[in-house]
């Protein structure tokens, strides 16, 4: 089974359980963690959720996107609009949850990941956790309510991580608000162990699962790197366009900027196309709801699954292998405004 489920203790207990697939989401995994959620949401004797991954690698390392790689030529929006709408739908339902979701993020937390975490009431990582949105890698974009929260986050960080696709450590993932404690892996099994001799009845759950929380939690093994570059990523990737950001780390680079010539191989190395449309996502997403920015990511996933870059960047990345995405359009300038509002539509 893809999806372990127990009640114990109080407790429902949600296990990810592809673990040599690092718990990749599938559709069948999105529509069954939806119906225990909204089944436990009812259910007088769970006070409390919690969700974790199967193995020693990962919570989640993202969507099933292989699965939708395999369907391209058979009718993918029909299998593709499905999945996504029940993937972001259960994503918001964990945010307004009414009660407690603790979230333990070991190992991998990327994209699908991400999408199911950032709701939570709690989410808990380890010296093991690697945060990342890597959509820009095969061609998509940011999805799962990235336009919601990575404008939550500080300064242009949110910008950084969609464009970059940057993988960081539990120091940055605290300080950009992806996560609330940080806990020794080792500590993981007695804390759970401990959580399920609470009795949920003497007080609120949720004063309980803080007080146990404060207790665990501490401060990560090593200091953000993140904090010491953020003057640098706000000064370049506060430009309003692509083409602006990539002149602006040009500049740093040529005056000896090694950190700068970085992000700009990076951003070289990215899709024309998704970067344009991403930066137009987190533009659009300012301000907006969280239902509104689901609605605008589900109109430009199914986008998206009509578009070349996806399907040439699943290939490179997952399927042949071989690294060398061949992105059309190829350019910058060949992507146009309108090519970018088509996305939106």
């Amino acid at each position: 089974m893809e999806v372990l489920a127990e009640t114990k203790g109080g407790i429902g207990w949600i296990t990810l359980n592809r673990p040599k697939a690092l718990n990749a989401l599938s559709y069948g995994m999105v529509t069954e963690i939806e119906k225990l959620l909204l089944a436990w949401k009812e259910q007088e004797d769970i006070a409390v959720v919690c969700l974790q991954g199967a193995g020693e690698k990962a919570f989640c390392a993202g969507g099933d996107i292989r699965s939708l790689y395999d369907r391209r030529d058979d009718r993918i929006v029909e299998f593709a609009s499905p999945y996504f709408q029940t993937e972001y739908r259960m994503d918001e339902l964990i945010y307004h949850y009414p009660k407690p979701i603790l979230v333990f993020m070991d190992g991998l937390v990327m994209g699908g990941g991400v999408g199911i975490s950032y709701g939570a009431s709690h989410r808990i990582i380890t010296e093991k956790t690697r945060w990342a949105m890597p959509e820009m890698t095969i061609g998509f974009f940011p999805d799962v309510g990235a336009s919601y929260f990575l404008n939550q986050m500080p300064g242009v960080y949110g910008r950084y991580f969609a464009l970059t696709a940057e993988t960081i450590l539990p120091p940055d993932i605290l300080l950009v608000g992806a996560a609330d404690y940080y806990v020794q892996h080792e500590k993981v099994e007695k804390l759970k162990q401990e959580l399920q001799t609470i009795d949920w009845k003497s007080k609120e759950p949720l004063a309980l699962v803080d007080g146990l929380l404060e207790r665990y939690g501490e401060k990560g093994p090593i200091d953000s790197s993140l904090e010491q570059r953020e003057a640098q990523i706000n000064q370049h990737f506060s430009k309003e366009t692509v083409e602006g950001i990539v002149e602006s780390l040009a500049r740093a680079a040529e005056s000896g900027d090694d950190w700068a010539k970085a992000q700009l191989n990076t951003l070289q190395d990215k899709s024309p196309t998704s970067l344009k449309v991403t930066l137009e996502q987190l533009k659009r997403g300012q301000g907006k709801s969280l239902s509104d920015c689901f609605g605008m990511e589900w109109k430009m996933a199914l986008n998206f699954m009509q578009n070349h870059d996806f399907f040439e960047g699943v290939r490179a990345l997952l399927v042949d292998k071989d690294r060398q995405p061949h992105w059309k359009p190829a350019t910058l300038e060949e992507v146009t405004e309108e090519m970018v509002a088509g996305y939106f539509k």
